[in-house]
Parts: C-alpha cells; structure tokens; sequence
C-alpha cells in the first residue's frame, strides 16, 4: 500500500534519547559520559570531525600526552573511547532545528528527521583567516588561530599577530612573554581594542605594532614559514622574517540554526545558564566553543562536554 505525504515524512523520522550535534573534545566527551550513564547517545560529527584540532600539529597542552600529541590523533582516540561504550557516530551535517516543544526535530543534511528527548549542541566556532592561498597553504605549518595553543613551539623566535581587537591584543602579550619579537600587523591607523589592553601591548618592548599594514602574503619553505610580506599606506611593500604568523580576526560559532530558539550573543555564542550547560529550552545543552568566547582550549572543551552529558542525564531522569 503507497504511504501518503504525513506517513512517508513520519517514516522518516528516527528517535534518540540524546543526540549529540558535533564533534571535536566537548562533543566526543559528552558522548562518553552519556553511553556511560545509558543514555544510547547519537553523535552526528558535522562538516568537520574531530573540529579545529584535527588542524593542528602538535599538541602538548592536553593532560594524558606527556610526549604530546598530533591533533588527528587526540580526536582519534577519544572518537574510540566513545565508540567503546557505543556512541552511535555517524557522519553528518545539522542543517535544521526546531526546538520550539519537545522531542526536539533535528534535520541532517537536508533531509533526515531526527526527534530527540535532550540535545547537546558541540558544533564548535571557526576560526575567521584572511583568505590568502599562501595563509591556506602553511596552516598548521606556521600559520595558526591560536596563540595558547601553539605559541611555545615559536620560543624564542619572531612572529606575527594580526587583528586590532582584544583578542589580537592578547594573543599579542601572550606570544611577547614567549617569543623575541612579536610583531602587530593592524590594518587601520588604530587599534579596536579596550583602553587597558592597548596600553598593555603599547608597553610591551617586544611587539612592535604596524599600523595600516596588510598581509599580502605569507613566504615559506618545506619547513613552513620563514616570512611575511606586508603592503603599507603608501602601497609599498615590507617583508618580516618570522616563523609563526597567527590570525586573530574573531571566531564565528556555529550556531546559526539554533538562534531562533536560545539565546545567544552579539557574535553567535551560545548563552548557558549560570556556568552549566543549560540553555533556555530545558532539554537542550551547549558545550564548548560554541558557547565558550574566553577559554576555546581542547580541555576546557572535553570538561564542558562532560558538565552537558551530566546536565542531559538529570533533565532525563527528571522526567521518568
């Protein structure tokens, strides 16, 4: 017998107890702590899986590697720890929510319905670059969105930050306390920065700050970046010898499907409740840099995924 429209859409439609939208640290751990607590999760990893770790190179600053660790390989293995307890992982991208009652309709890749009790939303920020082929071309290989994260391999050594912001400030006196030389590429005749941050770098003896300067090219070799070409106000260009070029133009969460429904900042990030996961819908969680504009750490991301399991296990608990 042929299925009319309302039958064939409702055959489409599976059902989970919790759904995990993401991967990377926060999404892959709060997939371990909801298996753990029976909660028969399904994780759909996004356009990117593993996130923005499985761009960087070496990673020495998450607890467990003492010997450090490639980014692939970290999310590797956390992906395995979560298929261990039978997180259902599944390649796919979240391209529609309705969050308006519950069970909460996810629709994936356009097409698929998925109507889940709890949600945990993992899908993480990307970083903004410049867009130059030369910037694509070395990422990973000198060319990185966060100082924390890769700055200790550049001790001692020369590098560049651009952004005019808070961020490109921070990033700027971090790398000074680690690097000989940091050098501020800003493309206005001023910074956008707080009073107090631009004092801070100001009175940094090592950065040396580029006002009206644009990149026009980021120069390397097998061993990865060794330079930068810079166009002036007066359009000439001026070449840097460096080894680190880092971008510090903004992130943007992904967060943009879920916005009629929670709250979320001036930028995109998402809004918790008082340092938990909890959104305004009940039901519906956020764990790491799609909720988190200060930190954006792999281990403050796994540790948010695990508060957004906990979270999603007493909200279901609480409805038996």
């Amino acid at each position: 017998m042929a299925l009319n429209k309302e039958q064939q859409n409702n055959s489409e439609i599976e059902k989970v107890k919790c759904l995990i939208i993401g991967s990377g640290p926060a999404g892959y751990t709060a997939a371990i702590y909801a298996s753990r607590a029976n909660l028969s999760p399904v994780l759909y990893e996004g356009m990117e899986p593993g996130g923005q770790l499985t761009t960087t190179t070496e990673v020495e600053n998450f607890p467990g590697y003492p010997e450090g660790v490639t980014g692939p390989v970290m999310m590797e293995d956390l992906k395995k720890q979560a298929a261990r307890f039978e997180t259902d992982i599944r390649f796919g991208l979240a391209t529609a929510a309705d969050l308006s009652k519950r069970p909460f309709k996810i629709t994936i890749d356009g097409s698929k319905v998925i109507e889940a009790e709890s949600l945990i939303i993992a899908t993480g920020a990307t970083a903004k670059y410049l867009g130059l082929e030369s910037e694509e071309k070395f990422k990973g290989q000198g060319v990185s969105a966060c100082a924390t994260c890769d700055g200790f391999f550049y001790k001692g050594k020369d590098v560049a930050v651009v952004g005019g912001g808070d961020t490109a400030a921070e990033e700027a006196t971090y790398l000074a306390g680690i690097c000989s030389k940091v050098y501020l590429i800003i493309r206005k005749d001023h910074m956008r920065a707080s009073k107090v941050m631009v004092e801070r770098v100001m009175n940094t003896p090592n950065i040396e700050v580029l006002f009206e300067h644009t990149t026009k090219e980021i120069v390397g070799d097998m061993s990865g970046v060794t330079g930068v070409i810079l166009t002036n106000s007066k359009g000439e260009e001026v070449k840097k010898d460096i080894h680190g070029f880092f971008v510090a133009i903004g992130h943007k969460p992904n967060s943009d499907i879920f916005k009629d429904y929670i709250d979320t900042d001036e930028v995109g990030y998402i809004i918790t409740q008082n340092g938990n996961s909890k959104t305004k819908v009940d039901g519906v969680f956020a764990c790491g840099d799609v909720m988190d504009s200060h930190y954006r750490q792999a281990i403050t991301a796994a540790g948010s995924g695990c508060k957004a399991a906990m979270d999603a296990e007493r909200f279901l608990g609480s409805l038996q």
